[in-house]
């Protein structure tokens, strides 16, 4: 993806969330979108609902946008992040660890916002790799403010649809080896811009939840 997440780096922020033991970030199952405002960097993905799937769809053709919602969210209170996602058939093995390669089929970022200090802001993304490991954690190619961590890899599972859940705080530490208490945004995408090829991916529900 042509500068991936660079763009997060100018997060004005939100609403915050306050104490519970969840805390809902998307409804897209229900086909609700609001709050999420659409960042696009080279080209546009296209997101639209799905009523078969019950489910947000994303298009990629040579293309790389996402979509942001900007809430702040209390990793002591709700430290994991729950999502489904299908993805009918994986990119390509791609050398993603260069710029040439930094696309995927689907992605889920959590954004930790620098404030003023934009270039302090850091990002995590959770992917759907095509050629590395699932756990591999490696910098993006384009700053190493943002880190990539494979959940998903290759063809495995493609088709279906899969539940996710991460513990947000421990990966924010094994990325960037320090204690991160809050995020400030959540974004996904698809893109394909790099690359030059087509994907589609669907997503699910998403919320953070205390175990």
């Amino acid at each position: 993806m042509n500068r991936c997440g660079l763009a997060l780096l100018l997060l004005v922020l939100g609403g915050t969330a306050g104490a519970a033991d969840r805390v809902d970030i998307a409804r897209f199952e229900s086909g609700d979108l609001s709050g999420w405002e659409e960042q696009v960097f080279h080209g546009k993905t296209l997101y639209r609902y799905d009523a078969e799937q019950r489910a947000l769809r994303a298009d990629s053709h040579a293309s790389a946008s996402g979509l942001v919602k900007k809430i702040r969210v209390d990793l002591q209170q709700t430290p994991y992040l729950n999502w489904r996602w299908r993805v009918p058939a994986s990119l390509p093995p791609l050398d993603e660890r260069s710029k040439a390669g930094d696309d995927y089929v689907a992605r889920i970022y959590v954004v930790v916002s620098g404030g003023l200090l934009f270039w302090k802001t850091r990002a995590l993304n959770y992917v759907w790799s095509s050629s590395q490991p699932v756990g591999s954690l490696w910098p993006n190619a384009y700053t190493r403010q943002v880190q990539m961590l494979a959940v998903r890899s290759g063809d495995a599972h493609t088709g279906r649809w899969l539940q996710q859940k991460r513990n947000v705080r421990k990966d924010l530490q094994r990325a960037f080896g320090t204690d991160i208490r809050y995020i400030d945004a959540v974004a996904i995408m698809s893109d394909s811009d790099n690359s030059g090829l087509s994907s589609r991916a669907f997503y699910g529900d998403i919320f953070f939840s205390s175990h």
